[in-house]
Order: C-alpha cells, then structure tokens, then sequence
C-alpha cells in the first residue's frame, strides 16, 4: 500500500475532524501526499502541520467552503502548481441537520444539506476530474451513506441528498468508463464522529444518545476502507462499500443489547 500511495496527492474535503481527518491520518501513514481543505483554516492546518511532522509527507491545507461554485473554482485554480495533479479525490464534506419529520423540516437546514452534500460534491469533482482525464489516472471516492440505501423518520432531505450521492456515483463512472478513472461510492453507517452533535445544533447530551449501548463504527474504521480501496491493482474498481456496526443491519434495525425490553 505505501509503494502505490508514494508520491500520490490526494486531496479530501471537509479534513478537519471525523472520517475526513481520519483518511487524512491514515493516507498519511501510507506516505500519500495531502491536500486537505475545510470550511476553515485552522484546523485543518494544525492537522496538516501535525502529520507533516509525524510521517515526513508534504501536505498543503487551504479553506474552502464547498457550497460556493465561485470559490470552490477560484481555489483550485490558484493552487501551487505542484499541488494541482491530484490523483486521488476524497469527498468526504457533508453534514445532516435537525431530524423532524418533513413537514416540520427546517428550510435553512435543508439548503444546507443539498448545498454540502450535493452542490459541494459537483463543484469539487467537477473541477477536478478533467484533470485526471488528461493525465490518464484517477479516483474519486465519494462518503456516502448506509441512509442513501434505507431512508428514516425525520430525515428524508439527509437521505435524499446521500441517495443523490450515490446515483451521481454511477453516473460519474458510466460518462468515465472509457477511461482508466475508477469511482467509489463508500458508504458508512452509524459512525461515532461530530455527526450527531452537528445534526442536533450541539446538543451533546442528544447526541451521545445516537451511539448509547453499541458498538459503532469509529472514523478510522471508515478511513481503512478508504485506504483499501484506493490501493487496489489499477484494474480493479471497487464500485461501491456499505459497512455498518455489527450491530446495525439497516438504518433504524439496531440491536443495543444493553437495553431491556
């Protein structure tokens, strides 16, 4: 795996905590290159400085807020030029809010989700995918969601958005089949990160109840598939992972086994 990712840039949106900052840790332990980005700076720098330090790589950190088209455009362009041949896109920026039921749905929290989780991943692949065209080498991995599969109470606009990821996901690799670019739909569950503090506004107490008498998958957990996918032979594509918990088989069939009744 650090023989393939040596001297492979590989750049992943929203890398400044969860399963963005643990692909981050882990393509860095495998000697990648990384250009990392968030909403903003200073996290994600402070990531890229500490990895620059633990495994001797190159990394690059800039701010981007994915949702802005303009943006998104001016800041790739304006990369280094040594940081402009990316070989391997991470989008891993998106974020659910609120989990009332649709007719009670926030508008603002729904603009919010299609702008990150759908807009954000166009603009950004967008960009960069005629450039791997060019160079004749590429992969996109797209963070999905187990709840692109199997929608749930009070959350149909997040579930939307993840089903979007997935199809564009097919789409993207129909229009490059003719290429050697591969593209991957990873697909996590139930995942202990920020993801429930940010879907309830903060509310950590709400949150933690998310993740109460099991065992769920952890971001690093979701970062080793990512790795494993990225390091296959150039003639293999994984086209898409699902993984969950042993303990979840589909969005709300969770068994908490230290709950009674």
């Amino acid at each position: 795996m650090k023989q393939y990712l040596q001297g492979k840039t590989v750049c992943i949106t929203g890398a400044s905590d969860g399963i963005g900052a643990a692909c981050a840790r882990e393509f860095a332990a495998h000697g990648a290159r990384l250009l990392l980005c968030s909403r903003t700076l200073g996290n994600v720098q402070r990531l890229a400085d500490e990895l620059t330090s633990q495994y001797g790589i190159s990394t690059h950190a800039f701010a981007l807020d994915v949702r802005q088209r303009q943006q998104v455009s001016d800041a790739l362009e304006k990369l280094p030029p040594q940081w402009r041949a990316i070989d391997i896109l991470i989008n891993n920026a998106g974020l659910a809010l609120g989990l009332e039921a649709f007719q009670e749905g926030d508008l603002d929290d729904w603009d919010q989700m299609i702008d990150t989780n759908v807009k954000g991943l166009l603009y950004v692949t967008r960009k960069i995918v005629p450039g791997m065209i060019e160079r004749g080498s590429g992969h996109i991995i797209n963070i999905g969601s187990l709840a692109g599969r199997y929608a749930y109470p009070g959350a149909a606009v997040y579930c939307a958005t993840k089903a979007a990821v997935r199809t564009l996901t097919d789409g993207l690799r129909m229009d490059l089949v003719d290429t050697p670019l591969r593209v991957t739909d990873l697909q996590p569950g139930m995942t202990e990160t920020n993801f429930s503090k940010v879907r309830f506004h903060g509310d950590e107490e709400r949150a933690g109840q998310v993740y109460r008498d099991i065992d769920p998958l952890q971001a690093s957990d979701v970062a080793e598939t990512a790795l494993f996918i990225a390091t296959r032979p150039p003639h293999v594509q994984i086209q898409e992972v699902l993984i969950t918990c042993t303990s979840q088989a589909a969005s709300l069939v969770v068994h908490r086994p230290g709950r009674s009744g």
